[in-house]
C-alpha cells in the first residue's frame, strides 16, 4: 500500500509508520515526510495527538478547529484513528507493521512492551524494520521513567542554566529546544539505520532522549566544564569567549555584532571611534579581560547612528552584523521567500495555509510539501481500505 502522492523525494518509498504524539517524535517524522518518506500518523480516536489541544491560537473551522501548534509539526502524513489497546484492531496493526520500513514510538518505556508491541515482537513481525525510540531520560537508569517534558529537560540537561541576561534570571529557549534536539538526532539515527539496512538486510533498535540531546547540544560549554572545570555562567546575549560577539544598542534600537578575529576588529573599531591597536582592545584575549570598558566606549560609539544607518557601513567594511527582526518582519524578507522557506498548503479544514518550509535542499531530489497536515483520522478510511485491497490481492 503506497502513498498515492507524486513523489521524487530522497527517501521516496520508503514507510514509516508513527505512533508518537507531542514533539519530538512527531518533528522527526515530518522531517522523514519532507524528504519523501510516506508517513502513517495514528493517533488515538479521542482527541488525537495532544498538541491537537495546545493553544490559543486555534484556527475555526466549520466543524470545530485546528491548533497551529498541531500545524507546525505534523506536515506530510496521512491520519489514522486506531486503538492501540483494542484486540480487535491487532491483526490490522501487525499489518501496518509489516508494512513500515521505520517505526517510531516516543511513549515511557514499557509501554510498548504492554501494548506487545515490544522489541523482540516488532522483529518477529517485520526483520527488516528499524525501530526508533524516544525518551525523555534514556532507555534505562535512575530517570527513565520520569516523564520528559521539554521545560523539564531544559532545566535539568543544563541549557536554561546559561541562557538568560548575565544578572539574571534564567530562562528557557523560546522554542521546545529538547524536543527538536531529540527529534534531529532521532532522524540522524533513523537514516543512518536504513543506511546500515541495505547492507545487513536486517533492521535495528535506534533510540535518543531529550536528555541525551541537550547534553549533546552543550558543545563548548560542556568542554568547558569537562576539560577545564568550570561551570558556565549566564552569558546573555554575549558570547563567553568571543568579544565584541552579541548584541549591542544603536541609537534607536538593538543590532547583533560578530566581530569573530583579530582582522575584523581591526575593521570595525575605527567605525564606532575606538583606536584598534589600544592595547587594552588588540587581541580578543585583552578584549574579554576588559570588556567592561569596552562595552562602555562601544556603547558611546553605536548611539551614533541608527539601526538602519550602521547595517550598510558594516556591510561595507566586512564586519558581520544584522537587525534583530520579529516573526513579522523575518517571514516578510526576500531572502526567507527566495529560499523557499515558506511552504504553501491546501488544508482540509482550513483551506489555504503558510507554514515553515524545509531547510534542506538536493542537487536532483525534491523536498517538498506534498500533504497538509491532517485533520485528525482524516486518512482512515483511506489506509484501511489500501491495506484490506493489499491483503485481498495477497490471497488472491
Amino acid at each position: 500500500m503506497h502513498d498515492d502522492q507524486t513523489n521524487s523525494g530522497p527517501l521516496h518509498g520508503i514507510h514509516v509508520l508513527d505512533l508518537s504524539r507531542v514533539l519530538a517524535g512527531p518533528f522527526a517524522t515530518m522531517m522523514l515526510g519532507d524528504l519523501g518518506a510516506d508517513v502513517i500518523k495514528v493517533e488515538q480516536p479521542i482527541g488525537g495527538d495532544d498538541t491537537r489541544m495546545w493553544g490559543p491560537p486555534f484556527m475555526p473551522t466549520a466543524t470545530g478547529r485546528e491548533s497551529t501548534y498541531f500545524l507546525s509539526t505534523n506536515r506530510n502524513k496521512r491520519s489514522i484513528t486506531v486503538d492501540l489497546k483494542d484486540p480487535d484492531e491487532r491483526p490490522f496493526i501487525e499489518q501496518m507493521v509489516r508494512w513500515a520500513d521505520v517505526i517510531v514510538e516516543n511513549f515511557r518505556p514499557g509501554v510498548m512492551d504492554r501494548l506487545d508491541l515490544g522489541d523482540a515482537r516488532l522483529e518477529a513481525l517485520n526483520p527488516e524494520l528499524v525501530r526508533l525510540s524516544i525518551s525523555g531520560f534514556g532507555d534505562d537508569g535512575p530517570d527513565s521513567r520520569r516523564v520528559g517534558y521539554d521545560l523539564i529537560l531544559q532545566a535539568e540537561g543544563g541549557l536554561m542554566s546559561i541562557t538568560g541576561p548575565r544578572e539574571g534570571p534564567m530562562v528557557k529557549v523560546g522554542v521546545p529546544i529538547a524536543d527538536l534536539a531529540a527529534g534531529l538526532f532521532a532522524t540522524i539515527g533513523v537514516l543512518a539505520g536504513l543506511v546500515e539496512r541495505a547492507s545487513s538486510g536486517r533492521g535495528q533498535r535506534v533510540s535518543t532522549s531529550l536528555l541525551g540531546g541537550q547534553i549533546a547540544l552543550h558543545a563548548f560549554q560542556g568542554t568547558k566544564y569537562l576539560v577545564a572545570g568550570e561551570v558556565p555562567p549566564l552569558s546573555g546575549n554575549q558570547h563567553p569567549t568571543i568579544t565584541p560577539y552579541g548584541s549591542f544598542d544603536a541609537s534607536d534600537g538593538p543590532l547583533v555584532l560578530a566581530v569573530g578575529n583579530d582582522a575584523i576588529w581591526r575593521r570595525f573599531a575605527p567605525l564606532i571611534g575606538i583606536d584598534p591597536l589600544d592595547e587594552r582592545f588588540a587581541t580578543n584575549d585583552v578584549r574579554l579581560r576588559n570588556v567592561e570598558e569596552l562595552e562602555r566606549q562601544m556603547t558611546a560609539g553605536l548611539a551614533g547612528h541608527t539601526v538602519a544607518e550602521w547595517l550598510p557601513l558594516f556591510e561595507e567594511a566586512g564586519v558581520p552584523a544584522g537587525e534583530v527582526k520579529t516573526f513579522d518582519h523575518v517571514y516578510a524578507t526576500e531572502q526567507v521567500r527566495q529560499q523557499q522557506l515558506i511552504w504553501t498548503a491546501e488544508h482540509s479544514a482550513l483551506g489555504t495555509i503558510e507554514l515553515p518550509g524545509s531547510p534542506l535542499r538536493f542537487g536532483r531530489s525534491e523536498v517538498s510539501l506534498r500533504r497538509a497536515p491532517p485533520t485528525l483520522g482524516e486518512h482512515s478510511d483511506e489506509i484501511r481500505r489500501a491495506f484490506g485491497a493489499e491483503d485481498q490481492t495477497q490471497a488472491s
